[in-house]
């Protein structure tokens, strides 16, 4: 098993967790944000909160329903199209990375949702201001 695949695994794994994880309290919920915030960063090499690009719950549910996955050099590809938009003044982007589109809030480092080449079949993408190809 190569590396990015593995790194991919683990990635799935701790967002199927925070996906299924019932949190009511707010509290609960900010440290469950955390705590995969803090192991994202971890297998990203990543030591600042500005550095990383997150997924939204939405996204995280695409990713898996879709089968897609992310390798490390595609998280860093994202997120250096994410710095790109910013410093044009982008507040949505599109971010395309090989047969990937994401949808990106670009203020909140947010990634919205997620498609695979086959899933952008026929669609109409709206809302965003800006396009990147990562």
């Amino acid at each position: 098993m190569n590396v990015d695949n593995k790194f991919s695994q683990d990635m799935l794994r701790i967002q199927s967790e925070q996906i299924g994880q019932r949190v009511d309290a707010p509290n609960e919920r900010k440290i469950a944000e955390s705590k995969f915030r803090d192991e994202f960063k971890q297998k990203l090499g990543m030591t600042d909160d500005n550095d990383v690009v997150q997924f939204s719950n939405h996204a995280i549910a695409r990713l898996q329903k879709r089968n897609i996955d992310i390798s490390k050099d595609d998280l860093q590809r994202i997120t250096s199209a994410v710095e790109k938009a910013s410093a044009k003044g982008s507040r949505d982007s599109l971010v395309l990375v090989d047969d990937l589109a994401l949808v990106v809030s670009v203020a909140n480092k947010m990634v919205v949702t997620a498609m695979d080449k086959s899933s952008m079949r026929e669609q109409v993408i709206t809302n965003i201001d800006s396009a990147v190809i990562g």
